[in-house]
């Protein structure tokens, strides 16, 4: 029997169907109202992480002594300018057409707690666009409405399809949740798949 119970803290339909991918059981557990703002001073590549750390801090004082929380936080960085979710179509078309034509990074920063111990790391992939026409974003933003998604775009939807020329890192990774590193971190956790399901 593992140590620990999975709890992960997200209702991203993308993350839950990338953990439950590993074949371990888990819950979903949502606290609403969790403060993910970050110092100006903080360098591009630790926000992700510090962010997860901060959603981390909210759930440990919750979690009972054999539960295992995972948090998780992705961004967009394009140069030195970091893009988070958009906040309407016009913002996502923003977005879209600054990094057509560009590599960009996804960094997503994941943090395993639980009451005795915690482990962080942030996991980044530099992923390439084609120079993308006005009609490819606007059909993209209309059909699919990324407004949940950081920088506007999923990578496992159509703009990914017909727009990603290039990809360097972990595929899943842009879609969310690095699950191979994380599938390593739990190792040392005691906790290995036994082919469980997911449970919500």
């Amino acid at each position: 029997m593992d140590k620990y119970h999975i709890i992960l803290a997200s209702n991203s339909p993308r993350r839950k169907e990338l953990l439950a991918g590993l074949g371990l059981a888990f819950d979903v557990r949502v606290l609403q109202g969790i403060d993910e703002s970050y110092p100006p001073t903080l360098p591009t590549r630790d926000i992700a992480e510090y962010i997860s750390q901060k959603k981390a801090a909210a759930y440990r004082e919750q979690l009972a002594d054999d539960e295992l929380v995972i948090t998780a936080d992705t961004i967009v960085v394009l140069g030195d300018e970091v893009m988070g979710k958009p906040v309407d179509e016009q913002d996502a078309s923003h977005m879209l057409h600054k990094l057509s034509g560009k590599t960009h990074q996804v960094i997503t920063g994941v943090t395993l707690t639980t009451k005795e111990r915690q482990q962080s790391f942030s996991v980044l992939t530099d992923v390439t666009f084609k120079q993308l026409s006005d009609e490819e974003i606007d059909y993209y933003i209309v059909h699919y409405r990324p407004m949940d998604k950081a920088g506007a775009y999923g990578i496992q939807e159509w703009i990914g399809y017909i727009g990603v020329t290039g990809l360097n890192g972990s595929y899943f990774n842009v879609m969310g949740l690095p699950v191979q590193r994380i599938y390593e971190a739990l190792k040392t956790y005691g906790i290995t798949p036994v082919g469980g399901t997911q449970h919500t």
